[in-house]
């Protein structure tokens, strides 16, 4: 008997096997991060809860990598695995979280310096109010490049481009 054909032949199963799983691995990621809620992804959203733990995977048996601390803070949701979400904030940190930490409502966080809100979607209108950087607002609405915020129950028009937590082309109403 001729065992270099045997040797042979017991590899092929073996070759076909390490494929499979080479294959497994390469589209199981892509699987696992379909779309679970039937809402667009990516979205935004804000956070529930003033403490949230961000994990490194979707599921509790991940470590917690980041605890975010302020509530309202908007993120975005740009992965869905069952009822885990995989989100971004303003920063560039992402993890996962599950979905009882965030909700539909819409905030927009103040990036770069201090902001002038505006009584009307004119940089010519009165000045209504200041924002620093970081600040959290609530988003009401956005037209063309203006969005109208609200915070400290103070109402105006900041430039969409000055807000972080709304889509450059988004119309918001």
């Amino acid at each position: 008997m001729d065992t270099r054909n045997i040797g042979s032949c017991a590899t092929i199963p073996s070759l076909r096997r390490v494929l499979a799983l080479v294959l497994a691995i390469l589209i199981l990621p892509n699987v696992l991060l379909a779309a679970e809620s039937n809402l667009p992804v990516p979205r935004y959203v804000s956070l529930r809860s003033a403490e949230v733990n961000l994990r490194t995977g979707p599921g509790e048996r991940y470590p917690i990598d980041w605890v975010f601390t302020r509530r309202d803070m908007p993120v975005e949701i740009v992965a869905e695995f069952e009822q885990w979400r995989k989100i971004r904030d303003w920063q560039g940190t992402e993890g996962w979280v599950h979905e009882r930490m965030v909700k539909g409502q819409r905030n927009i966080v103040v990036k770069g310096e201090i902001r002038t809100l505006h009584s009307e979607p004119d940089a010519n209108a009165r000045t209504v109010a200041r924002a620093e950087p970081g600040a959290i607002a609530k988003l009401l609405e956005c037209k063309e490049s203006w969005c109208r915020i609200e915070a400290q129950d103070v109402k105006g028009w900041v430039r969409r481009s000055e807000v972080w937590g709304v889509y450059a082309t988004e119309n918001v109403q």
